[in-house]
């Protein structure tokens, strides 16, 4: 799990998919809500809730795992709403691993 980047990345829907390939995760804000859009060892994805953390100091999945990123892209976990459906509303972080 990175922290979250200070300033937010410009990135297009269509980019996205080869964006989280690439970098694994990135944060994305609707509203007031945060989640973390990760990878589960390169071959699930799914949607973390930043505001709760598990007792190994992990966030809470927000969300089902799913094996495809085009499948995560279009699975409801934002009060109902996929990342497609709220995407134009997002704004998303880079997430930066420690040194």
């Amino acid at each position: 799990m990175g922290t979250k980047a200070a300033e937010a990345i410009e990135i297009s829907f269509e980019e996205l998919p080869n964006y989280l390939h690439a970098k694994h995760a990135v944060y994305m804000e609707v509203g007031s809500a945060t989640y973390y859009l990760t990878d589960v060892n390169d071959r699930y994805w799914r949607a973390q809730d930043t505001t709760q953390k598990n007792d190994k100091d992990h966030y809470v999945d927000a969300s089902e795992l799913v094996s495809t990123v085009s499948e995560f892209m279009t699975l409801p976990f934002v009060d109902g709403k996929s990342i497609a459906e709220v995407f134009d509303e997002a704004t998303f972080y880079a997430s930066e691993k420690a040194e």
